[in-house]
């Protein structure tokens, strides 16, 4: 695969690069090797001063930074302002609190003194995906510094210069030398580094594909991998829903990132009580979206990030209509429209059972169900290989905790959005994934957890 910056509001190729050679890429994992021994040794009080300085750089420089995710993956240029900010913000979370969450921990037992002491590993490969460039990166890479770590980047092939830039701020930052590197290289020499005994740990945000395939590189050599899958979330609404709150949220939760993320709500679910007025409130949202030039702040609806994605979210569609669904709106590439857009689309009449039901749409197309009651929903919510996140709306308080108990997923919103936050651990369950990312669980994936006792 190349790597490169193609524009996917334009078709054009902007910048194309070298992929490293196989003794580049040693070099790297040396440089790695030798900056850890040094940098394991700083303190908590060092590390900080760096993560701050790389927050503020972030902040300061934040334009730019968008600038560069829209041109290289479509995303709107309002969405990915949001998305530096964000990341600065897990700079700081972790700088805070990075000392609290790696304290010794006294526990009572026979010894004079035994405790548990969290450890640095070593090395930590990353592999990342384009649709969050650089949150995805710094919600890995704050932790990872944070806890004594180094860090390789192999990043997903059509963002390079996010990633060379992510890099830089951490140099700018004052890490030192090697303690994060971004490798440009095709996905075919991941294994062989997961392979090279200096690197201690993997961490893979993507597809189920990717993800099996990097679980099965690490486990034949016995390290620890996190893995942040795919998800066809639920958007569950019941009788006593505000509709107009959840039609909003929804329009938000669907459409967010042009559609192109893993905790989108992709499978809306509602009773048939308020399936009607619903259904319409959603359709006016979803009509009133602006599709155009990422670039403009005005634009809701920026191009998908490949030709590739576009072909294979019309394909899904297309597959779903001939099995009998209907499209409510949308359904069909903008071939107007220079770039790989695809408009807002509903699709409704889709069996429960069918392929299509069960998969992941990478796009801004919704999945409209109907059932008669929330012992159906949840059984709906559960029938798919995924279980990253759920959103469900009721102002019913049994129902809200049936609702978090029953449904199978990582993390369940109710009457809200499903995102990330530093504060809250993110991860899911089923096909998309183990491990946790982000809070205090996080940080503690890629640590020795080393029992001490002393008599």
């Amino acid at each position: 695969m190349a790597i490169a910056t193609i524009n996917p509001t334009t078709g054009e190729t902007l910048n194309s690069f070298e992929s490293l050679s196989d003794a580049q890429v040693k070099d790297a994992v040396s440089l790695a090797h030798k900056a850890f021994g040094d940098y394991r040794k700083t303190s908590f009080k060092q590390r900080s001063e760096w993560m701050y300085k790389a927050a503020e750089i972030l902040e300061q420089d934040k334009a730019d930074f968008a600038q560069i995710m829209t041109l290289e993956m479509g995303k709107p240029y309002k969405s990915a302002l949001a998305e530096v900010s964000k990341c600065a913000l897990v700079c700081r979370y972790y700088a805070d609190k990075a000392a609290e969450f790696l304290g010794d921990v006294s526990i009572e037992t026979d010894a004079s003194h035994s405790y548990v002491s969290y450890q640095p590993l070593g090395i930590v490969l990353a592999v990342m995906p384009w649709n969050f460039p650089f949150w995805q990166v710094f919600r890995f890479a704050a932790p990872a510094l944070m806890a004594g770590n180094v860090g390789l980047l192999k990043h997903a092939s059509n963002v390079p210069q996010c990633a060379l830039a992510i890099e830089k701020i951490i140099h700018r930052a004052g890490f030192p030398q090697g303690v994060f590197q971004s490798l440009l290289i095709s996905s075919d020499k991941v294994a062989n580094i997961i392979a090279d005994e200096r690197v201690k740990a993997a961490t893979l945000t993507g597809s189920e594909g990717a993800g099996a395939s990097l679980a099965a590189a690490a486990g034949k050599h016995i390290k620890k991998t996190v893995l942040e899958l795919g998800g066809s979330d639920p958007f569950i609404v019941l009788a006593s829903a505000d509709l107009e709150a959840a039609a909003v949220t929804g329009t938000t939760a669907r459409m967010l990132n042009n559609g192109q993320s893993c905790i989108a709500a992709k499978r809306f679910i509602v009773v048939e009580a308020v399936a009607d007025k619903f259904e319409k409130l959603l359709l006016d949202k979803f009509h009133a979206l602006k599709i155009g030039d990422p670039m403009q702040m005005d634009t809701d609806i920026g191009p998908l990030a490949t030709h590739d994605i576009l072909q294979e979210l019309d394909e899904q569609v297309q597959k779903s209509i001939n099995n009998g669904a209907e499209a409510l709106l949308g359904g069909k590439p903008l071939l107007n429209m220079k770039g790989n857009y695809y408009p807002p689309t509903i699709l409704t009449n889709i069996s429960p059972d069918s392929a299509t039901a069960k998969e992941e749409f990478f796009g801004p197309v919704a999945m409209l169900f109907r059932v008669k009651d929330i012992d159906e929903a949840i059984q709906l919510a559960n029938n798919t290989p995924f279980g990253l996140g759920a959103s469900a709306w009721t102002s019913d308080t049994e129902e809200q905790q049936r609702l978090i108990s029953e449904i199978e997923a990582g993390a369940v919103f109710i009457n809200g959005l499903v995102k990330s936050d530093p504060r809250m651990p993110f991860g899911g369950t089923k096909l998309s994934g183990y491990g946790r990312e982000l809070s205090i669980q996080g940080i503690h994936e890629f640590v020795n957890v080393k029992t001490v006792w002393v008599k």
